[in-house]
């Protein structure tokens, strides 16, 4: 018979879930699984993203007779030793001079080739910005302030990325355009929601369906504070190469799906019952933590829809809309749980992780945090109101406060968030989950 669900079995099985679901999308391994046949010619190797240095030492160690050169740009911090593919470091997620170093060097590693050679791309998630050209007569500075624009509109990731590709000589296929006639095969790691590969990095080696209407859309719809360069780029540039004009050949080595099920699969060895609500799920975080709340008073009150012990997996990216006003500290998957918290209050026997698979909830040093019935008590007791902290977007000194911030560092890998709501067998006591508190502050 299983050991009771005290807070510290619970705790333990949360983080075991959401460090399998990371360890499923290791750059070394997947790289591996969706590697072309070797070229006749010269192998030139680029890349964006947060996980493009750990593929690039992948691919190194799965063609150690292959002649390859190239590189690729990944986040600071994020860099590994490598010997033949070059590591750049880069801001995010406001691009730096050192981005748009990288892009420049990136478009001159695959000029000249020919019908014989191949060239890799390795993408991932923060590839935008990492890898940054801006289209004329934009300056890098006029495009960092497009990205922060971007970042505190509350637009999803996939309008984003269509207002990057036309502002970029890069990004939206331009990239696959300059390698021509070479053949161009692009590895992803995706971290976008329902893992559109021309979503990741802003599709630098795919045909982009999206227009500069649809730009022009996006920007009125969210009423993005563009500067007047960026917008002098918009009517001034061409349209991006749209499919038929470049060809596409796309490997998704790793995605929040298959990190899900990986997910899963650590918490059938809990002893809970998973269930995936999605890999997809977006909007405002803390309106997703209400949402899935009222889910796991479902599964714990009437066993909908699983049988508790129960987990609530799901992935995806929301959004954080900051507004006009003074803002704390935190990221999407802190706000999210907070939100959860609140809207729980206290509620026994449910407990719930979220964090980035890449280590970094927003700019912050965590990827994320966990909660359990006794949030808002111990908050409250150091004089922390978690309403006032979520009004204030101030999560992440909520969580920081009270010691429950999941620090990983850079996971070299990135499939977007992963986020689990436990819920046990039956309501537990204050008592109960005091008590396990003090026995795991003792060990």
């Amino acid at each position: 018979m299983r050991a009771e669900w005290t807070d510290a079995r619970a705790r333990t099985a949360l983080r075991r879930i959401f460090d399998a679901a990371v360890a499923s999308a290791d750059p070394k391994l997947a790289v591996a699984r969706g590697l072309p046949d070797k070229p006749r010619g010269r192998c030139v190797v680029v890349g964006a993203g947060k996980a493009s240095a750990a593929m690039a030492a992948g691919l190194e160690a799965a063609w150690p007779d292959v002649e390859m050169s190239g590189v690729v740009v990944t986040r600071d911090g994020h860099s590994v030793p490598t010997r033949r593919i070059e590591i750049i470091e880069a801001s995010h997620p406001v691009p730096d001079a050192a981005s748009e170093t990288a892009a420049r060097r990136i478009l001159r590693a695959v000029e000249g080739l020919n019908s014989d050679d191949l060239v890799i791309a390795l993408m991932s998630g923060g590839g935008s910005a990492l890898m940054t050209l801006p289209a004329e007569p934009m300056t890098l500075a006029d495009k960092q302030a497009v990205n922060r624009a971007l970042l505190a509109s509350g637009a999803t990731i996939a309008d984003m990325n269509v207002i990057r590709k036309h502002l970029s000589a890069i990004k939206g296929g331009r990239l696959a355009l300059a390698a021509r006639p070479a053949r161009v095969v692009t590895l992803v790691i995706s971290d976008i929601p329902g893992d559109d590969p021309a979503a990741i990095a802003s599709g630098p080696t795919l045909p982009d369906s999206s227009t500069k209407a649809r730009a022009r859309e996006i920007i009125e719809r969210y009423a993005i504070d563009l500067p007047p360069a960026a917008r002098a780029a918009l009517d001034a540039s061409s349209e991006t190469p749209k499919p038929g004009e470049i060809a596409a050949d796309i490997r998704m080595i790793a995605t929040p799906s298959l990190a899900l099920a990986a997910a899963a699969e650590a918490a059938r060895a809990e002893g809970l019952n998973p269930i995936i609500l999605g890999d997809a799920l977006e909007g405002e975080a803390c309106e997703l933590g209400t949402v899935m709340a009222g889910i796991a008073r479902s599964v714990a009150e009437h066993g909908h829809p699983v049988t508790a012990p129960a987990v609530l997996l799901s992935g995806g990216e929301t959004t954080v809309s900051i507004g006009r006003g003074p803002a704390g500290r935190g990221g999407r998957n802190t706000e999210f749980l907070l939100s959860l918290a609140v809207a729980l209050s206290g509620r026994s026997g449910i407990w719930a992780i979220a964090g980035d698979s890449d280590g970094i909830d927003g700019t912050e040093d965590a990827a994320g945090a966990l909660i359990g019935p006794d949030t808002l008590q111990r908050a409250g007791s150091t004089g922390l109101d978690a309403r006032h902290a979520l009004v204030a977007h101030d999560s992440y000194t909520f969580f920081d406060r009270i010691g429950d911030l999941v620090r990983t560092g850079p996971t070299l890998t990135n499939v977007n968030d992963i986020r689990a709501v436990l819920i046990a067998t039956r309501a537990f006591s204050s008592e109960v989950v005091a008590g396990s508190r003090e026995e795991n502050a003792s060990r």
